[in-house]
């Protein structure tokens, strides 16, 4: 255990050091260590993975992907998805797929119009889960660890999930290109599968899915030349002129469309004192400055933008707009 140095001791070696009994000073051997550090500037650092497979932004495809994948699955299963990207890294086609010894379901994906597909892999630990919840468990149990391979009917229970998943694929990229991504096929095992040359440049981007108490892993594997005809519309994804060209306006715009507002038809108004308010009993007549002739004020949060008439439809009180106010 390590010596802790008394409260009269610490006295001691402060008043040593004060008066210069003690040098603080580095020796030569360590000074020459420290003087042998490399200055770098933190405002210019580039990220690992940027020089790694030289897809810029790619990142933001696939956290969006995040969301709408949860989302998905959320109320497909009435349960509580959260997905998270835990990496995205660069390897060798054929290496990847060698240490998949048990992955669980392997989608293969067209990625239509890109000229090279991908691949969707569930892990073996949520492959099983999912099969649990899709067929009714509770997600308070723990992750299933079976020692095998998913047969084929299991795979065609968990087809429905990765079919979301193509559809989801399309909105994350649909600021990029209209894609209609499809599940062509559903394999459980990592030697019959084959998308690019075995040497081939792959991306992949690792999420944590979590429900309850059950977690698993997804894998997306693009290869670098499904993407690379994206590179530059990915590069622009972030600047000015793409971001009000892309469909981001439109969908802000979609989404804007759907805000509720509170539209009011005011025939009158009356202002009275608080003290004549507060004396206000059942029975009271008060009389509105309104015109029965004239038109209703129709307020859309508390702004004139329309004008009505009253009457009734299917027995229920309702209002006719006659004009829109300027």
């Amino acid at each position: 255990m390590e010596q802790i140095l008394s409260k009269s001791e610490i006295a001691d070696l402060l008043k040593a050091i004060r008066e210069g009994r003690i040098s603080l000073d580095l020796d030569d051997k360590e000074q020459d260590a420290f003087l042998a550090c490399t200055p770098i500037n933190l405002f210019q650092l580039t990220r690992p993975d940027s020089e790694l497979f030289r897809i810029p932004n790619f990142d933001i495809i696939l956290d969006l992907f995040c969301r709408i994948y949860a989302t998905s699955l959320t109320n497909l299963l009435q349960r509580n998805f959260t997905i998270t990207r835990v990496s995205l890294e660069s390897h060798e086609f054929q290496k990847f797929m060698s240490d998949k010894h048990s992955p669980g379901a392997i989608g293969i994906l067209d990625m239509s119009p890109l000229k090279y597909g991908a691949l969707m892999i569930f892990d073996a630990p949520l492959s099983f889960s999912m099969l649990e919840i899709m067929l009714g468990a509770s997600t308070e149990l723990g992750s299933l660890h079976l020692n095998r391979r998913l047969t084929t009917i299991e795979l065609n229970i968990l087809k429905t999930l990765l079919s979301d998943a193509c559809t989801d694929l399309d909105k994350s990229f649909a600021q990029l290109l209209e894609m209609h991504a499809s599940l062509i096929k559903l394999e459980n095992n990592a030697r019959l599968v084959s998308i690019v040359e075995p040497d081939a440049e792959v991306i992949v981007g690792t999420f944590m899915v979590k429900v309850g108490e059950q977690s698993g892993q997804i894998h997306l594997v693009f290869p670098f030349a499904t993407l690379e005809p994206l590179r530059e519309a990915l590069k622009q994804l972030l600047t000015i002129s793409t971001t009000s060209q892309s469909t981001w306006q439109e969908v802000l715009e979609d989404e804007i469309q759907e805000v509720a507002a509170n539209i009011t038809a005011l025939s009158g108004n009356i202002t009275l004192s608080i003290n004549r308010i507060l004396q206000l009993n059942e029975g009271d007549l008060l009389y509105l400055d309104y015109d029965p002739n004239a038109p209703l004020k129709v307020l859309v949060e508390d702004k004139l933008k329309f004008y009505a008439i009253p009457g009734t439809h299917n027995g229920k009180k309702a209002i006719s707009l006659t004009g829109v106010a300027g």
